[in-house]
This record gives structure tokens, C-alpha cells and sequence, in this order.
């Protein structure tokens, strides 16, 4: 009996020192989920083995937070048509954390209808920088570029085009080549995609022709496609919650035109 009381007090120690281990093996595997899309802009949930770190870190961060905006509170705001306060809301979360920089891409959608076309192109330029692969940042650093009065066109614009990897959406790879290359041909892809494409494709290739031809100083052209991408079905339905249906209504109302913006 004592032989056997021995035997079971020396595993019950081993069992003490070999389940802490394993607990905190199992802790240090786990890893947060990236976010699914580019548009994510929640924080992944740190995870047991981060946890304490993290605490750590933001100690001395955390008196600031609470008056640190958030994007939610700068994309609701471009949305509500108060592009100004929206830059304001981004620049205030740039100056709490410079890092966070690079993944405010909505920030250069606001600076581009606050005519702040220089300070667009270099927001653009940045989000590239660290996310390559992003064929909408390409568009939206050459829009900035032909707005600009010492570039002044699009086809100017395309000598300093950002290197992207191809997108694996059939309706922006038409945009892509429509705006790096011009030409009948491609517009004629990108009218017909606008016309008999799926739901997402109908409302992204409308947005991104008016886009086009406002880059190209047309005015009227500019005006009829934005009209046609927000009375999608997409626009309507489907992707209501889509920030880029947000900018397409912002772009009616803040160029004066009349629709269901």
C-alpha cells in the first residue's frame, strides 16, 4: 500500500508539471484569424496567448482611446456626406498610431471628394506599399494623379501607374485595363459588363466608367453612369452595405446631381 501511495503521489506531481505545459502550448498555438476582406476594419480578438502581452503594450495607450475616433466613425460620417469631418476623424486616429496609415484606405476616398487630390495619390501610394495586391488603390492613385493641375489627365497620370497583382474579379481586371491603356475596345468591354454582367459587376463597372469619365473632363458622361450605378439592384439590395455604394451616393450628392442618392 505504501509502494502503490508513493507511485501515485510521484505521478500526480509529474501530472502537476505536465499540464501547465500543455496548457500553455496550447495557448501560444492559437493565432488571431486575419480579417476576411480588405474592407475588415474590426481588430482580430487577441487570443489567450496575447492577451497579457497586448494588456501590457496599451496600458499607457488607454487613456487616449476613448477619445481616439474609430473608422467606423469616419466611414459613417463620409457617408452622411461629411467628407471633412470624416479626414478629420482619420487624421486624428494617423496621429494616435502613424502605423495605422497604410490601412486607411478609406481616408483617400474622402481626401479625393475633398479635392485634396496630391494628399489622395500619396494615401494611395502608401496602402500599396503594403498591400500590393490591390487593384482598386492602382485606380484610385491614377483618379487622384489626373485631378492634379501639374499632371492634369489621365492619360499623363499612367506614366507614374502603381505596380498591382492581378485581381481576380473579371469586372476589375476590365476596369484595370481600361484605365491603364485606354481605348475604344475597353471601354466598349467595361459598357458591356455595365449593361449585362452579374449584380456586383453591373453596379462596379458603372461606378468605375464615371469615374473614368470624369478623369476624362466629361462631365455628362461622368453623371449618367454614377446615376445607373446607384439605382443597381446591388446598390439597392444586395450591397447596400458596401462601402463603395456609400461612395457612389456621396459622389451624386457632392457633385450635384439629381437621383436616388
Amino acid at each position: 500500500f505504501l509502494t502503490n501511495k508513493i507511485m501515485t503521489m510521484q505521478i500526480l506531481a509529474r501530472l502537476s508539471i505536465i499540464f501547465p505545459v500543455l496548457a500553455i502550448t496550447a495557448a501560444l498555438s492559437i493565432s488571431p484569424s486575419p480579417p476576411s476582406t480588405r474592407r475588415s476594419f474590426l481588430k482580430p480578438i487577441a487570443t489567450a496567448a496575447n492577451v497579457g502581452a497586448i494588456s501590457m503594450i496599451n496600458i499607457p495607450q488607454r487613456a487616449n482611446a476613448a477619445a481616439t475616433p474609430s473608422v467606423f466613425e469616419g466611414m459613417s460620417a463620409f457617408a452622411a456626406g461629411n467628407v471633412e469631418k470624416s479626414i478629420e476623424i482619420y487624421d486624428s486616429i494617423i496621429a494616435e498610431n502613424p502605423k495605422r496609415k497604410p490601412y486607411l484606405w478609406q481616408r483617400g476616398l474622402s481626401l479625393y471628394y475633398a479635392d485634396r487630390f496630391e494628399d489622395g495619390a500619396d494615401q494611395f501610394a502608401t496602402d500599396v506599399a503594403v498591400n500590393p495586391n490591390d487593384t482598386e488603390e492602382q485606380i484610385w492613385h491614377l483618379l487622384c494623379l489626373s485631378q492634379m493641375k501639374d499632371i492634369g489627365s489621365l492619360d499623363a497620370a499612367r506614366e507614374f501607374k502603381l505596380t498591382v497583382g492581378r485581381d481576380r474579379r473579371p469586372v476589375m481586371r476590365a476596369v484595370q485595363s481600361l484605365y491603364l491603356a485606354g481605348g475604344a475596345e475597353n471601354e466598349r468591354d467595361l459598357i458591356d459588363l455595365a449593361k449585362k454582367g452579374d449584380v456586383g459587376s453591373r453596379f462596379y463597372a458603372a461606378l468605375y466608367l464615371s469615374l473614368y469619365y470624369e478623369s476624362m473632363k466629361d462631365a455628362k458622361q461622368a453623371e449618367k453612369w454614377m446615376l445607373q450605378a446607384v439605382g443597381t439592384d446591388y446598390a439597392q439590395v444586395s450591397g447596400v452595405r458596401d462601402p463603395m455604394v456609400e461612395l457612389a451616393k456621396v459622389a451624386v450628392r457632392r457633385r450635384g446631381w439629381p437621383g436616388r442618392a
